[in-house]
């Protein structure tokens, strides 16, 4: 039977993970935003020092909007809710959320679309040859 320090640890461990995934989200929405309306954001609680690890460093994690990209090159056309199922099936932990807010901001890009209900990738167009 866990302790309650063990718990406390648990629940610890849990939480930072949370929010790394809340930082890449925070990372990705700043670099999403046009040039002339990117703001410095500035940190409103203290920083945390990270818990020690064992040797071990985490391994660099796919953006949520690659994560994305790869699911609808591999599945093709998919409601957000199957996209959502498909990334945490690859062992991400993901909210229906976080899957929405990210299509649309790839959709401002017109990078996806969205047609009955299903979210697919555009093709990426290639420019006229100037003569």
């Amino acid at each position: 039977m866990a302790t309650s320090l063990e718990r406390l640890r648990a629940k610890i461990a849990e939480l930072e993970a949370r929010l790394t995934d809340l930082r890449i989200a925070e990372r990705e929405l700043v670099a999403l935003e046009p040039a002339p309306a990117r703001r410095t954001l500035t940190p409103r609680t203290p920083k945390l020092k990270p818990a020690r690890r064992e040797n071990a460093t985490p391994p660099a994690r796919q953006t949520i909007g690659a994560a994305i990209t790869e699911v609808l090159n591999a599945q093709g056309a998919l409601p957000a809710t199957e996209i959502a199922e498909q990334i945490k099936a690859g062992g991400r932990e993901i909210g229906k959320r976080t899957i929405s807010h990210s299509l649309q901001a790839m959709k401002k890009q017109s990078r996806v679309r969205i047609r009955g209900g299903k979210w697919m990738l555009l093709r990426a167009r290639s420019k006229p040859a100037s003569a």
